[in-house]
């Protein structure tokens, strides 16, 4: 039971950690790090968003994503703004440099799977099997916090 290659939790850190390595070169011609590339999809995506929405789509702490925001905005990728409906938030927009870089990033999902070496689909059952565990552990981590309030409470 407890062998170290039957543990999901290390199967989960050490693909994580070389699938971003695969990434690495990939993404440095553009000049980002992988989670660089994870705010760019975002704005790619929805558009200007403000922190905290950006925070909870990454699932990232804001006071994590703050550096990451600095330097995209240092690189002319992004402006942060005050958001001119709620002036306590600071919304983030792409800026044209940010908006075109998107073309050359439309061509690394298919570069990555290149480089795995996978079938699509094989890739795609993964994604939605890490879904899963994603909202398992989602599901797991709020039930401790429910118990964590009841203890509290109590």
């Amino acid at each position: 039971m407890l062998a170290l290659d039957r543990q999901v939790c290390f199967a989960l850190s050490v693909a994580a950690r070389n699938v971003v390595a695969v990434y690495r070169p990939v993404l440095e011609p553009l000049g980002l790090t992988h989670p660089q590339y994870l705010v760019m999809l975002a704005l790619w995506q929805h558009g200007t968003l403000s922190v905290k929405a950006l925070s909870g789509l990454l699932q990232l702490d804001p006071g994590t994503l703050s550096p990451l925001l600095k330097r995209l905005e240092a690189a002319g990728l992004l402006r942060r703004e005050r958001d001119p409906k709620d002036q306590r938030n600071l919304a983030l927009a792409l800026t044209d440099k940010g908006t075109a870089l998107r073309e050359q990033a439309e061509r690394i999902p298919a570069g990555i799977v290149e480089r795995l070496g996978m079938p699509v689909e094989e890739l795609m059952g993964l994604h939605e099997a890490l879904t899963q565990v994603i909202a398992a552990s989602q599901r797991a981590l709020g039930a401790a916090g429910d118990d964590a309030d009841a203890v509290t409470v109590a």
